[in-house]
């Protein structure tokens, strides 16, 4: 993820809101990295009786008193929709039932970092929120200590009112809104100490969980435009083929059917054309869709398999690839070790499988306006990208932001969106476009298969000296970026395995390029979920020829003070570490620190008579340094552990004649409710450290913990995922 940008607002761009009650105080800020409130901060200056007026606002005070507070971050399930309006709520006194909250829709005015992705939503909004708050408390302080003609120092803010200390008199928000609007915005507000708080760091209740539990929540699903149509697409199932042409005949004739046209996928690099059916219900688009008889050239691509895939890989391991990283002599050290081991791990293609499968609405007007609803992790991207796409002005486009039915990184692509325009621009009508499940599942883009060849030295008094991790992949940039250099090192794709706190002497990584034409995306935890198993399972390996223990060999690497150490040190307290378990039964353990953050867990399983194992606990804890909302931390560490299980045990994607042979749910399973283990989270999070993030980092331990667990139970040293755990096989 690039740095968000620095954006500039000019004091008198405003635009009217509807629905206010008169005038409204409305205070915003435009940099996600602000640090002088005076260049950031906006207020809105308005004698005029209407409704409100507003630019980059994240508070909205009306005259009646109502309060809204603004939410940047895409809502997909993570609680952003409570976790970035509380930051402004703490400073700004309120209590969560003193505001209610509404999401941004990718508008320039609440600046370009509108997303949500690679755990980063409340770490960017941190202080700027608390900032905007803290700033607009000052102001209403300053209003109403200048209305009592009394010093500021006297007043003080609580309730969405401010206090008068030696009298006990109050004016609420909206009573001073209208003064507070005309006052200088604070250069540096002061922001309130942790020990403070009274939201931060407390388990608040969710403003979104009613309205999704009751039903009236809003999903890009959801969206209903009068006149609309309903579009159905039939892509080519064979990745990298033409389209020759189709019989539209039978389509026609199903009832509701109105048009059938083609219409091409872009993602990224990739391009394909598909053929939309458009309907008067869904029903109709769908089974006109089925009705369809297309051919296509295939070019070649339909002898592609995952299979043959794999053992290309498998041979590029004897490639030296490109460094990563590199520390000290590796091959000297390597050549010197008393023990020298060598492994070699594999890792599958996943689908992302969000419960609301890809849809957009989408409507392009006479006037060449265009209206969009969808659900999306990328707002700012799809009002920058859909312009640029079309031939638009940016203020051409309005894009109204649902709630996500799960994102997982999918959602950070547009590909569905620009069908979905390419269709209501050609049928002149709003047009609802609806992949079907089976689309979701056996289109991609997926998570690249990932491959590691490791090598380890090991000293004859047990100490690791010598490292290799040897990373073989497709890359996901030679995706997105048409200029992409193949031959250079592409970080993504090595993330994190140069980059962990342990103390090796000699160590060099490496990373080989293996071209794919299947498209390939990021999925939570991206690289670091394939390859925090690999390197952590083969560090698990070399504890086992040193002769030690595995969570005192990680330790005695750690040294120094360092994240990865308190976190290990807690998984050891928490899981009774040193407690022996009955025969039978084993623990595992594994930690990732990488761009989203730092977390461990310790797995215990037991082996049964029929070969199968359980998974009994996990231990998991996750180092933040500051904690919002406790609650939501350990969903979202419970949320990555049921994903990190499944992409361990369940079957990945596979392809055979150039197709994704899974469909659906039945043979690309999750992990049910009767397989969850029991889960204890515990959270890190010492204030003055710097912040992490929360959504990730809770998945790559999953597998390699698991599966040295497993090796603990049963001595099966398991180095290809997916693992059938209901009937191990040595």
């Amino acid at each position: 993820m690039s740095a968000p940008k620095n954006t500039t607002v000019n004091r008198r761009d405003f635009l009217r809101y509807a629905g206010l009650s008169g005038t409204a105080f409305v205070l915003g800020i435009s940099s996600a990295n602000a640090t002088d409130m005076s260049d950031t901060v906006q207020t809105l200056r308005s004698a005029a009786p209407d409704p409100g007026y507003t630019f980059t606002p994240y508070i909205i005070i009306e005259k009646s008193g109502k309060i809204t507070l603004f939410n940047s971050k895409p809502e997909i399930g993570q609680g952003t929709f409570q976790s970035i309006p509380v930051l402004i709520a703490e400073e700004l006194e309120l209590s969560p039932d003193q505001y209610t909250v509404r999401q941004t829709g990718g508008e320039s005015k609440f600046g370009d970092a509108q997303f949500s992705g690679g755990s980063f939503s409340v770490r960017s909004s941190y202080n700027d929120m608390r900032k905007a708050g803290a700033a607009a408390k000052e102001m209403l302080i300053t209003a109403a200590s200048q209305q009592w003609g009394v010093p500021a120092s006297e007043c003080y803010a609580e309730n969405a009112k401010v206090v008068h200390k030696p009298s006990g008199k109050s004016l609420s928000y909206g009573d001073l809104a209208e003064a507070a609007s005309k006052l200088d915005v604070p250069k540096s507000p002061v922001l309130k100490d942790p020990k403070d708080f009274k939201l931060i760091g407390k388990s608040i209740k969710r403003q979104d969980v009613p309205l999704k539990v009751s039903g009236k929540a809003v999903f890009g699903i959801d969206a209903d435009v009068p006149g609309m149509v309903y579009a159905s697409v039939e892509h080519c199932p064979v990745f990298g083929a033409r389209l020759k042409s189709y019989d539209k005949t039978a389509t026609m004739n199903i009832a509701g059917v109105e048009q059938v046209l083609e219409v091409e996928r872009v993602f990224g690099v990739y391009k394909s054309t598909g053929v939309a059916v458009i309907a008067r219900n869904y029903w109709a688009a769908l089974k006109g869709r089925k009705a369809l008889k297309t051919d296509w050239d295939y070019q070649g691509k339909d002898t592609f398999s995952s299979q043959a895939y794999a053992q290309s890989l498998r041979e590029l391991a004897a490639k030296e690839g490109v460094v990563d990283a590199s520390t000290g002599d590796f091959d000297k050290a390597f050549g010197e070790a008393g023990k020298q081991v060598e492994a070699f791990y594999e890792t599958p293609f996943v689908a992302h499988s969000p419960m609301e499968a890809m849809n957009c609405t989408a409507h392009w007007k006479a006037d060449n306006k265009l209206e969009i609803w969808t659900s999306t992790q990328v707002p700012s991207d799809i009002l920058r990208d859909i312009p640029a796409l079309f031939g638009l002005k940016a203020d051409d486009v309005t894009l109204h932001t649902a709630f996500s039915g799960g994102g997982f990184g999918r959602r950070l692509a547009i590909d569905f969106i620009i069908e979905a325009v390419h269709l209501t621009k050609a049928v002149k009508k709003p047009v609802k476009l609806i992949w079907t499940r089976e689309d979701d599942t056996q289109l991609g883009p997926f998570r690249p298969a990932t491959f590691s060849a490791l090598k380890g030295g090991v000293s004859a008094d047990g100490k690791l000296t010598a490292f290799q991790h040897k990373v073989i992949a497709p890359t996901i940039m030679s995706f997105l970026n048409p200029n992409n250099d193949k031959t250079k090192l592409d970080q993504t794709m090595t993330e994190g395995i140069s980059h962990q706190a342990y103390e090796i002497p000699n160590m060099k990584n490496l990373f080989v390029y293996a071209d794919i034409h299947v498209p390939m995306f990021w999925w939570r935890s991206v690289t670091s979920s394939t390859l925090a198993f690999s390197h952590e399972c083969f560090l698990d390996e070399l504890a086992h020829a040193a002769g030690k223990d595995p969570m005192e060999f990680r330790l005695d690497m750690l040294t120094k003070d360092s994240d990865t150490k308190r976190v290990l040190q807690k998984l050891k307290e928490v899981s009774n570490w040193d407690t022996p378990l009955p025969k039978g039964k084993g623990r595992g353990v594994a930690q990732w620190d990488f761009f989203a953050g730092l977390g461990g867990q310790v797995i215990e399983v037991s082996r049964r008579s029929d070969n199968s194992v359980k998974i009994d606990k996990v231990y998991a804890v996750i180092d933040l340094g500051t904690v919002v909302n406790p609650d939501t931390v350990k969903a979202q560490v419970e949320g990555a552990v049921v994903m990190g299980i499944t992409a361990a045990i369940k079957n990945g994607i596979t392809f055979a004649g150039g197709k994704t042979e899974q469909t659906n749910f039945h043979d690309n399973p999750v992990l049910r409710i009767n397989e969850m283990p029991t889960i204890e989270v515990h959270i890190l999070a010492e204030g003055g450290k710097a912040i992490k993030g929360v959504g990730e980092p809770g998945l790559p331990p999953v597998a390699p913990a698991l599966a040295n667990a497993i090796f603990a139970a049963t001595g099966i040293r398991l180095r290809k995922m997916p693992f059938d755990i209901d009937n191990l096989k040595a």
